[in-house]
Formats: C-alpha cells, structure tokens, sequence
C-alpha cells in the first residue's frame, strides 16, 4: 500500500498545496469580514443577512471542506515512505501548528456562529489581532517544511 503512495506522490502533495492555499485564503479572508460585521454593521437587517450569509458560505462550503483535504491528503503524504523522519523536529512543530490552525478554523466557525445569533460579537480591533494569527502559525509551518530545522 505505501508503495502506491509512493507512485501517487506528485498528486498527492499537488492536491494537498492547493487545498492549503484554499483554506489559508478563508481563514485569512473571515476574519475580515468579521472586522467589518462588527465595526460596520448591526446586529440585524438585510446587510447583517448578507454578511452572515457570506460569512457561512465562506465558512462551510471552501473552507471546511478544504481544511479536510489538506488533512486527508496530508496523512496521506506522512503515510508515504520517506517523506517524513519523525526522529527530526521539524514534523513535530509542523504538526502542533496545523493542529493550531485547525483549532483556529473551529474558533472562527464559532464565532460566525455568535454573529447570527447576535451574541457575543468581539470588537474589530479584536478579529483584527486574532487575523494575524494564521499567519504566524503558516510562516512557522512553511519555515519547518522547507528548512527542516
């Protein structure tokens, strides 16, 4: 079975970088929306409807389903003989960082939550400071894979 992993291994790591680069644009992206929901919009009305609107689109129909992928294609990749030495320290930063991540991306799909509701918004300085967060945790994971320190 690795074996066929192994031949796979172009399109498996193909498949995993563009759903990386699907789901980091959401996580990036709602955010955003929530800093300009809050600072911008009340908490009822038409273009609180849209923005909720947009808010779980973005959320349940790119994002999740490409957090998946990157999941399903990433243990695929670590289930490919060669690919990762877990005696190295590298994997394991990487791993706590896209554990991070996630953890982020269901802190997000909460707070949209709180934004139908009408419940529990935070201030835009707030959404803006948590925005900086998938960065730091993508920087630490590009830098761990490509240097493998």
């Amino acid at each position: 079975m690795t074996d066929v992993f192994a031949q796979a291994y172009p399109w498996i790591l193909s498949i995993h970088i563009i759903s990386i680069i699907s789901w980091m644009a959401g996580i990036f992206y709602l955010p955003r929306l929530f800093v300009h929901h809050s600072e911008k919009v009340k908490l009822s009305g038409e273009t609180h409807d849209l923005f909720c609107m947009m808010e779980s689109k973005l959320f349940k129909v790119i994002m999740t389903p490409a957090m998946t992928s990157t999941w399903i294609f990433g243990l695929l990749l670590v289930a490919t003989p060669g690919i990762v030495d877990w005696s190295e320290y590298w994997p394991w930063v990487k791993a706590a960082c896209v554990i991070s991540m996630s953890v982020f991306h269901y802190w997000l799909g909460q707070q949209q939550k709180n934004f139908v509701a009408g419940d529990r918004v935070l201030s835009g300085r707030l959404y803006r400071i948590m925005n900086e967060v998938p960065t730091v945790l993508l920087i630490v994971i590009v830098i761990s894979v490509v240097v493998k320190f």
